[in-house]
């Protein structure tokens, strides 16, 4: 069989044992406003959690820090794979000299990275035992693995099954084989769930593997206040990586590249990393330093940027900051922030047309243009299209979302019968009552969006309860389809439209498929959209796809933001990236 190579640009990344050069005195602090759920590759789908796995455990390829669009390059790799020329068989060189951070689990001795530390990785997200929120990316695609999961049925995987699509050629070589052409399956193996983990940890630590996340990234997890606090430490036994990237147009680049050109990484010795879920008091530390980097929230948003009324998009750091010497990068998030219905609930889901109509006119009563004006000041843009702006596959001539529209959407439910009765709430076509649960956080913010749920809901007449929990308790309940409604954030994994139009895929249900919509005319045009290349064609199949979303109204289509992320002026070498929510951990530098 014939096979070409891809050649990307790299790191420069030698393989010698125990030689960093990370300032242990150096410390970076940053936070996120949600709980992180844990810390196993295979459990956990949350983007807290996933910045400490970018930063504990290695992928076969990652990302280049700076290239914009994203590009992968080698990670722990000898270049980029060998591909066969029907692109169904990669073919992997691991780096020797790679090794796991020092653990109980290795007896005192030291542990090396080897190819069959990833087919074990790649084998745990099929495991029933586990329940992996991300098997679906790699079970019906990599040759054998659904076929091994099926053996199991609901017991534990037989992991020394050999599995035709996971061959360890030798120590250091991996050949994946896949059951056809996947275009985007390189990306897939730079998510951090896909990073290697060693069989004799996750045996040791089996009754909480979420607790000891041991693998040979530049950081190793030394403390975890669940809900409250994280801090990573530089692992002395991370391999030697010198920083070699190529600055782009934007011109955060030519300081970056000056400051870590032939550096070797990482340059902090540790990090902090906090959880606050409530704005004021996370921007109060950001402003007394006692945090060096976070996102500026909706509660001061109006304090800390200068804003045109007129072009709300477009803003800047109010000089207060600007003579503090802050640093702002802003950007539109690479991700679709939508309201699902659970299809399989027989009050709100379903193909009846009854239904249909009940989705349709919640949808049209919910005010998201005043939501984008008063929640996120602005700062985001409507979702008409599955896929966001900025990502292959997107169309920005489509429009999905329904016209705002509260008496046609009260019309449309007198049509089908929703009538409303005498505690002036309206039922069910059948008589039965009519009451609508959805899941919401307990923050401020929370509060404010179920404000404008409420008044949506009172528009219709139509009963709302809430269903309240921290978002790793919802995202659970969502998991195993106990939540009627809830909001959700889809960040791109990786860029390309089939991370967004699989979401709603029938086969993903439970998983991806939060809706857990099925449609047969759906499922089939998406199975022949994963057989395309970005272009025309598949970009049609995309639209029609969105068309029957459209119709039967399993999501309601909410913004995309824009997020503006600031620094202090001694933090150096930081810069966001559209796909890796960490990336800049083992990049940046603290010269105060």
């Amino acid at each position: 069989m014939k096979t070409k190579h891809i050649l990307l640009g790299s790191l420069v990344a030698m393989a010698l044992q125990g030689l960093h050069a990370a300032d242990m005195s150096k410390v970076y602090r940053t936070v996120v406003n949600y709980t992180e759920s844990g810390f196993d590759p295979a459990k956990v789908s949350d983007e807290a959690s996933s910045r400490v796995l970018e930063n504990v455990f290695d992928t076969l390829v990652t990302y280049d820090y700076l290239a914009r669009p994203s590009k992968l390059v080698p990670n722990v790799t000898d270049g980029m794979p060998t591909i066969s020329a029907d692109g169904t068989v990669y073919t992997f060189k691991i780096k020797p000299g790679i090794f796991f951070s020092d653990d109980p689990a290795f007896g005192g001795k030291k542990r090396e990275l080897t190819a069959a530390d990833f087919a074990y990785s790649i084998k745990r997200h099929v495991d029933p035992t586990i329940n992996s929120p991300w098997g679906f990316l790699v079970q019906d695609h990599v040759k054998g693995l659904a076929e091994l999961a099926k053996a199991a049925g609901k017991g534990k995987l037989n992991y020394d099954t050999a599995v035709e699509g996971l061959k360890v050629v030798d120590k250091y070589t991996l050949e994946i084989t896949l059951d056809e052409t996947n275009r985007n399956f390189l990306y897939i193996l730079a998510m951090p769930c896909f990073g290697a983990v060693a069989r004799e940890a996750i045996e040791t630590y089996k009754d909480n593997t979420n607790a000891h996340p041991v693998g040979t990234g530049p950081f190793v997890l030394k403390e975890w206040k669940p809900g409250n606090k994280m801090v990573l430490e530089a692992s002395p036994s991370f391999r030697k990586v010198v920083f070699d990237s190529v600055a782009g147009k934007d011109p955060v680049d030519a300081a970056i590249v000056k400051a870590l050109k032939g550096k070797t990484l990482p340059l902090v010795g540790r990090i902090e990393y906090y959880v606050m879920e409530e704005e004021q008091p996370l921007w109060l530390s950001f402003a007394s330093k006692q945090l060096d980097q976070a996102l500026v929230s909706q509660a001061v948003m109006s304090k800390v940027l200068v804003m045109d009324p007129k072009k709300p998009t477009e803003a800047h750091l109010a000089d207060e900051w600007v003579k503090q010497g802050v640093q702002l990068q802003r950007n539109p998030q690479l991700e679709t922030i939508f309201f699902y219905f659970n299809m399989d609930d027989p009050v709100v889901g379903g193909a009846s047309k009854e239904n249909v109509a009940l989705r349709r006119a919640i949808a049209m009563s919910f005010p998201t243009m005043e939501t984008i004006a008063s929640i996120r000041r602005g700062q985001a843009m409507p979702v008409n299209y599955i896929i966001p702006p900025g990502v292959a596959g997107h169309n920005p001539n489509f429009r999905g979302a329904p016209k705002y529209d509260v008496a046609a959407a009260n019309a449309l439910l007198d049509r089908f019968g929703f009538k409303v009765g005498a505690d002036g709430y309206r039922t069910r076509p059948n008589g039965q009552p009519l009451v609508i649960t959805q899941g919401s956080g307990t923050a401020a913010i929370d509060k404010q969006w179920n404000e404008y749920w409420q008044k949506t809901f009172d528009g219709l007449k139509l009963k709302l309860n809430f269903q309240y929990g921290k978002w790793n308790e919802l995202n659970k309940a969502s998991h195993e389809g106990k939540l009627q409604m809830w909001g959700m954030s889809w960040a791109a994994d990786y860029p390309d439209g089939d991370n967004f139009m699989q979401l709603l895929y029938g086969k993903n249900s439970g998983d991806a498929n939060s809706a857990n919509f099925k449609n047969a005319e759906y499922d089939r045009l998406y199975e022949a959209s994963r057989k395309l290349a970005d272009g025309p064609q598949r970009n049609a199949l995309f639209d029609q796809m969105n068309k029957i979303v459209v119709a039967q109204q399993p999501w309601i289509f909410g913004d995309v933001r824009i997020r503006s992320h600031v620094t202090h002026s001694y933090v150096k070498g930081y810069k966001t990236h559209p796909i890796l929510a960490a990336a800049a951990w083992r990049y940046v530098d603290i010269q105060k």
